[in-house]
């Protein structure tokens, strides 16, 4: 044994026990005296808030999709894996095999992206059946639902495959509906639930209105903004062609613009309202003071420069009423001179135009009102800018400005969120009322209102005329800027009409805005029809009493009185309750025009009974 024993093998093995042994008693060491690492849990999840109208209707709800990866170079029959799979992805059989084969060598594809929960169910079904395990994967991804496809899409907006909101609330409440996690959180996070302002069913009903029009004209876009005129809660915001949500990377630029927020236009005419205001809050105009029209307002400037705003018609003399009512241009350049420059758009930037409404939407436009140092800034700008011309404004400004009139002379910001709650619905954000300085006297904004009623009466705006309630309008149609050849468009037109009701206690303001209709232009023909309709779907939807009709108490009871022939002698008569056969003998007088509307009983009239008969007088009667 000694002769086999070898030293040096010997020392060698024992200085190696002899290292061995000192890294583990080192290693102990570490392990028992040195710094413990700290427990790291693990990742916190969030799950995205949703966001649903102001009476709690689903409009964007958090759902999961997933991405079904494949490892092409693993599937030993991609006929066999083709007919298993393929009906329940969507997907043709020769599709699948396709794919694969295409990239036979590859370890890594996605073979369909954003399956839905009840796919990727049925898939794991056929995985776990068939052994696909070893070749198959499933990606987990946030998602989004938006049950009412295109309803209101761009205010609602998209959230993109990261969970990120890409446009409209989505993106600017992205930190309240999907709050970040920090780094000690575990578990679930839920985001909190957004409230629209916007009511679902009337959202409905008022974009099947914007579309018909939009059809009819022939339009390139409409816009539609309904908002309660007492707190600035819109109620309806449509922009028309829209998005399906639940389609959006298949959606045209046009049907994700949202126009009524970043959309800057000149509005023409409907701008007068805003105008005159100012001149009469400002004092520079009384209402009684008379201007004349000949057609064309001309000045000629100190520097020589000869300024021509041409009118469509010779309306003679005019005061503030009857100007708005003819929607004059010559009138409203006359009292534009009467103003001074600085009193003028300081009046127009206290309305809210040249700044943000500070809505909950990205992007929104500031518009431009141009200053007496803009190099654009000539002798011509300040009667330009009275009736429309030579500003931008977005439809979120003039409903913002038109709070002003209907809320006695003080602005009202408008919004889109009416509260916000968490998971539990304990309510953590309510609206108020945000009121700006007061713009107007009351007794002005009740002037320009009853102004608004007269032009829905017996002005331009007498098709958005509703008959039994009371209702302000004024209308506007204006040239787009030609963007090839410069200047004005001779083919496009922007027509738009605000309107504001009841004229007595503004519970509505309601804004249409059409763009570039076929054939008629004129928004007193193609867009005050439509605040008609609008505003009587309004009033319905939401209980607004109307003025004129019928209620009464009766016992069960009645008798029959004869009823005696219409007679026409010095005063009106009460024709209401009088049928269609009453009124048939009234035709046949020469001195007077009766004019029948509707069929079945008088339910209005204009004039009122007992106005004074003059000869070749129109008596208007409306029949329901």
């Amino acid at each position: 044994m000694n002769s086999n024993f070898k030293k040096a093998g010997f020392i060698l093995t024992l200085s190696g026990l002899g290292l061995l042994t000192a890294l583990v008693s080192w290693k102990f060491t570490v392990l028992a005296f040195g710094p413990q690492k700290k427990f790291t849990p693990s990742a916190a999840t969030v799950e995205r808030g949703s966001i649903v109208d102001r009476n709690g209707k689903p409009l964007a709800v958090q759902t999961n999709f997933y991405h079904f990866v494949v490892t092409p170079k693993l599937i030993k029959s991609p006929e066999e894996f083709a007919n298993n799979v393929a009906p329940i992805i969507g997907c043709s059989i020769n599709e699948i095999q396709g794919k694969i084969e295409a990239n036979r060598k590859s370890s890594f594809i996605y073979l369909k992206k954003k399956i839905s929960q009840d796919q990727y169910d049925e898939l794991v079904k056929v995985v776990s059946q068939n052994g696909y395990s070893n070749f198959t994967r499933f990606d987990k991804i946030p998602g989004r639902i938006y049950p009412e496809n295109n309803l209101a899409s761009q205010l609602i907006g998209y959230m993109g495959d990261d969970g990120i909101g890409l446009s409209g609330i989505e993106y600017s409440q992205q930190a309240v509906l999907s709050p970040e996690p920090n780094v000690t959180s575990s578990g679930t996070i839920h985001g909190d639930n957004v409230y629209l302002t916007i009511d679902a069913g009337l959202q409905y009903k008022l974009q099947k209105i914007a579309l018909d029009a939009l059809n009819s004209t022939q339009a390139e876009s409409i816009m539609l903004i309904a908002s309660d005129a007492t707190n600035g809660e819109i109620l309806s915001y449509i922009s028309l062609p829209s998005a399906n949500l639940n389609e959006y990377g298949s959606a045209s630029t046009s049907e994700k613009t949202d126009r009524p927020s970043i959309t800057a236009y000149e509005p023409g005419s409907v701008f007068k309202i805003f105008s005159v205001a100012s001149f009469l809050n400002a004092e520079s105009i009384t209402p009684d003071d008379s201007f004349l029209c000949d057609g064309i307002y001309k000045r000629k400037t100190n520097l020589g420069e000869t300024i021509k705003i041409t009118c469509l018609e010779h309306h003679g003399w005019l005061n503030a009423r009857t100007a708005l009512k003819y929607s004059c241009n010559d009138a409203l350049s006359q009292m534009s001179e009467k103003i001074s420059t600085e009193d003028f758009l300081s009046y127009i930037r206290l309305f809210g135009f040249g700044e943000r409404t500070g809505v909950e939407l990205p992007s929104e436009t500031r518009g431009s009102v141009k200053n007496q140092s803009d190099k654009y800034w000539s002798a011509r700008s300040k009667p330009t800018m009275s009736i429309g011309q030579e500003i931008s404004v977005s439809a979120l400004q003039m409903v913002q400005a038109a709070s002003v009139l209907a809320n006695k002379g003080v602005l009202i910001k408008p919004t889109f969120i009416q509260r916000i709650t968490d998971i539990d619905g304990n309510v953590k954000y309510q609206h108020e009322p945000t009121y700006g300085n007061r713009v107007l006297r009351s007794s002005t904004a009740e002037y320009l209102l009853s102004c608004m009623e007269t032009t829905a009466q017996s002005g331009t705006g007498t098709k958005a005329s509703l008959r039994d309630i009371a209702i302000g309008v004024k209308t506007g149609t204006a040239q787009m800027a030609d963007p090839v050849h410069g200047g004005y468009s001779h083919t496009d037109f922007l027509s738009n009409c605000m309107a504001i009701f009841p004229v007595n206690n503004p519970q509505i303001i309601l804004y249409i805005v059409i763009q570039k209709a076929k054939g008629e232009t004129y928004a007193g023909r193609i867009v005050a029809p439509v605040i008609a309709d609008a505003a009587d779907e309004i009033i319905d939807h939401l209980g607004i009493n109307r003025e004129n009709a019928a209620s009464l108490e009766h016992s069960g009871k009645f008798s029959l009185n004869e009823i005696k022939p219409l007679k026409i002698s010095k005063l009106v008569p009460d024709f209401k309750g009088r049928s269609k056969r009453d009124l048939l003998p009234l035709l046949d007088r020469t001195d007077i025009k009766i004019m029948i509307d509707g069929e079945g009983w008088v339910v209005d009239q204009n004039p009122e009974p007992g106005t004074p008969v003059t000869e070749n007088m129109t008596i208007e009667l409306f029949l329901e």
